[in-house]
Order: C-alpha cells, then sequence, then structure tokens
C-alpha cells in the first residue's frame, strides 16, 4: 500500500467500519496487514493500488473484467469504477498479477484472481464526474429571459 493511500484508506475504513460497514471491516484487515511502501517506490508499480486499473476473472467462471478502483466519492454511475469500500474493492487492494483473494460477496465465498495491474496518472482526469451533490450548484449556461 501506498504511503499517500494508507492515511486516507485507514481513516475511511475506520469510520465506515464503526458504522458496522462489513467491507470496511474487511479492508481495515487487509489495510492493518499490509506492508506501506513509499509512493516513489518501484515496489508500489505491480500492487494494485487506488487509481489503477485491474483486470481479473472470478472463480464461478465470468470472462475477464476491467475495472478501475477509485476512492467513494469517485464512484459514478460508470460500471468500470469500484469503490474501495466495496467487497470488490477491499479484496483487490495491494495485490498483484497471478494473486489470489476470497472475499464475501452476497452472502458467498468468491475467489477473484488477478490478470494484470496498470497503475493510472493521478493527474489525469476521468471523463466521466460523480454527479454534483445537492449543496453544489448547478452550472446555468442559460440566464433566460431578462426584461427590457
Amino acid at each position: 500500500m501506498t504511503a499517500s493511500d494508507y492515511p486516507r484508506l485507514e481513516q475511511l475504513a475506520r469510520a465506515a467500519a464503526q458504522q458496522g460497514n462489513i467491507d470496511a471491516i474487511f479492508l481495515m484487515a487487509e489495510i492493518n496487514r499490509a506492508e506501506i511502501v513509499r509512493d516513489e517506490s518501484k515496489d508500489v508499480e505491480p500492487f494494485v493500488t487506488v487509481g489503477s486499473w485491474v483486470t481479473y476473472w472470478m472463480n464461478w467462471g465470468i470472462p475477464r473484467k476491467t475495472v478501475h478502483l477509485v476512492w467513494p466519492e469517485d464512484r459514478s454511475s460508470d460500471l468500470a469504477a469500484v469503490s474501495v469500500l466495496s467487497s470488490l474493492g477491499a479484496a483487490l487492494i495491494g495485490l498483484r498479477a497471478g494473486d489470489q483473494m476470497p472475499y464475501r460477496a452476497g452472502g458467498s465465498l468468491t475467489v477473484v484472481t488477478i490478470h494484470s495491474v496498470e497503475r493510472s496518472d493521478r493527474n489525469v482526469t476521468p471523463l466521466i464526474r460523480a454527479k454534483a451533490s445537492a449543496r453544489d450548484k448547478p452550472f446555468d449556461d442559460d440566464p433566460g429571459p431578462t426584461a427590457a
């Protein structure tokens, strides 16, 4: 796990686990057993981190699938985005190509096998953004009619 991701992941997982989130409890266990490495280290390259693109398959035979591991607030309607606070996201963090990880999903045990990991540039902006929250004011490019 990268040194820059660790504090945020730990805080996120701890807060959600205190509310009884089962996936957060699993993520906390993964965080507790993780080795923390500097972001610049070559040792981090092959591992799944937040922002990685991961190609995997499941033990129950679905074809390979590629997903983007994201922070919960970056999760959008994009089906390729998987929150690190989901059961799959918590299972993926820290794995590398060839690794397998069992995790619980929908009440049954599932095993994910990693095919490949691609690290994305932190400065890349996704094309699809999450919807603005209710507190954000929508952009109004049409001021409407004006009185003469």
